[in-house]
């Protein structure tokens, strides 16, 4: 008998939550005059066109007066004016966000551009540097894979000669 009762408490309880679950959802969607998207439990502003409404609860009309109509005197409408609120399109904390994450994104873009320059400038050093002893015409030896020690030939000196110039020419600017 207890268990019955309980189950009955919970398929009651499940029901009326059902019943008030679309009361919950927000009735009212529109675009604003920005193009962004709205929600609310209000109606739109009479200023808002009826091509911007998304959304309305079953049952609802439109606004029916718009800004500048001779209808937007009668006191039923200047009431639901005065009772609906007043949006002003912008979220300051938003903005506010959103300017130090611009400001944060040209700090990063600034610091890697100055990290590219010195990364530049010390490629280009470099191979001045190599281009230097190139020229001098002194033997220049490398490492082979086998860990040989090894003189460069005159074709293996000019193919160095022509990458350092290119490197030079490319990062000395």
């Amino acid at each position: 008998m207890k268990k019955n009762a309980s189950l009955f408490r919970a398929a009651l309880a499940t029901a009326l939550l059902v019943c008030l679950l679309p009361l919950a959802q927000a009735q009212w969607s529109w675009k604003d005059k920005d193009g962004r998207r709205i929600f609310s439990d209000q109606p739109p502003p009479n200023s808002v066109p009826e091509k911007d409404i998304l959304k309305r609860p079953p049952g609802a009309r439109a606004p029916t007066a718009a800004v500048g109509d001779a209808t937007a005197s009668t006191p039923s409408s200047t009431s639901a004016t005065a009772t609906a609120p007043k949006l002003s399109g912008k979220d300051a904390e938003l903005e506010k966000k959103k300017k130090e994450g611009e400001a944060k994104e040209a700090a990063q873009k600034k610091a890697d551009a100055e990290k590219t320059a010195a990364a530049k400038k010390e490629n280009c050093d470099r191979a001045k540097r190599a281009k230097a002893s190139f020229d001098s015409g002194i033997r220049i030896s490398t490492t082979n894979a086998q860990g040989e020690r090894e003189i460069m030939n005159d074709a293996t000196r000019a193919s160095e000669t022509k990458r350092l110039q290119g490197i030079i020419a490319s990062d000395c600017s």
